[in-house]
């Protein structure tokens, strides 16, 4: 709180706090939009400023991206395990999901090939960096497959970047196909949640139909955040704030690995997040019943499954909220429950 209120010093004096409440489309301003490219910029790529539009957070940006390029009754494709937002949104939009094939580098190119040939798909929707839950990165090699086949096939993906700063020394998949991808990302896993601004970069073929997609929505940005944001990138907050949560994340992670010492625990060292395949004989639905017992939240494998797709016995860890002692307690707490039978737990 201390980093971030020192940059918006220069905010608070009446004049500039006048025009940061006035209203903004879209588009932002100028000066933002290359704040903003500074920001997002990674692994040696960096969107033109021009491409970027605004909204009030990712998940607003994320909407009016798959609005824009699926029609309603059209086909989605999505790794078989997938945030749970993208079903809500496509439910609400009419959009039918297609599970696409995934193995331990993340989306196989191969399978949007296929579904595409099966009934043709309008476009993608993939995590491509510390995919969310299971915290898996494409090599670059997938990347490149994944990009050849969208552009052979004229497929329009939406990558999902909102958690791609933890591994900002990787270059995103719009950097192998940027006539074909919309950027997705958001300041608040970067900056805080409760001041949020989404972006969407968008190719010039697609920038009118995202843009009419925000206005129809009323997804507009609040310019007090484009403001922040603007004042945080020229101070260096972002870039502080970004090496914090990378260290932590770091940090946690240790912290995981220590208390699930012996489970099938996957995650990566730069993530937020782990992904637990369960031990027999217990189900998914009895372990989050059995760590709800001792006031323990995790979300089952199912939240993440689409359509009729089989959900793992896996849960999905969030690491990022608590204290670290809390998180050490609870952690060893559910390795203390996954050693115990659910008959006995039941009995109890």
């Amino acid at each position: 709180s201390a980093l971030l209120a020192e940059g918006l010093g220069a905010l608070l004096r009446p004049d500039a706090l006048g025009q940061a409440l006035r209203p903004v489309g879209a588009a932002g301003l100028p000066a933002v939009q290359e704040s903003a490219a500074g920001i997002l910029a990674r692994g040696g790529w960096a969107p033109a400023p021009e491409r970027i539009l605004f909204t009030g957070n990712g998940r607003q940006a994320l909407s009016a991206a798959v609005a824009a390029l699926v029609p309603p009754g059209g086909r989605l494709g999505v790794e078989e395990l997938t945030y749970p937002l993208v079903k809500a949104v496509a439910a609400r939009l009419g959009i039918t999901l297609v599970p696409l094939a995934m193995d331990e580098d993340g989306l196989v190119p191969q399978a949007v090939a296929e579904a595409h040939a099966a009934a043709p798909l309008h476009a993608v929707y993939v995590q491509p960096r510390l995919h969310n839950p299971l915290s898996l990165t494409m090599p670059e090699q997938r990347v490149e497959q994944l990009a050849e086949v969208l552009l052979r096939l004229g497929l329009p993906a939406v990558e999902d970047a909102i958690w791609a700063f933890l591994c900002d020394d990787l270059p995103p998949l719009a950097a192998y196909a940027p006539e074909r991808t919309v950027v997705i990302d958001s300041l608040s896993k970067r900056i805080a949640p409760g001041l949020s601004l989404g972006f969407a970069i968008t190719p010039p073929a697609l920038t009118a139909a995202v843009t009419t997609s925000l206005r129809a929505g009323g997804w507009a940005p609040l310019r007090f955040a484009l403001e922040a944001a603007h004042r945080w990138q020229r101070s260096g907050t972002v870039r502080k704030l970004v090496a914090a949560k990378q260290r932590e994340a770091t940090v946690r992670q240790e912290i995981a690995a220590r208390c699930l010492a012996g489970f099938a625990v996957r995650s990566d060292e730069r993530s937020f997040h782990a992904w637990w395949d369960l031990p027999r004989p217990w189900r998914a639905d009895t372990f989050v019943a059995a760590a709800a017992r001792h006031g323990i939240a995790v979300v089952p494998a199912a939240a993440f499954t689409v359509g009729d797709s089989h959900a793992p016995n896996a849960v999905r860890l969030g690491l990022a909220t608590p204290p670290p002692d809390v998180l050490a307690q609870a952690l060893c707490t559910l390795a203390e429950v996954a050693r115990t039978a659910p008959e006995d737990l039941v009995t109890d």
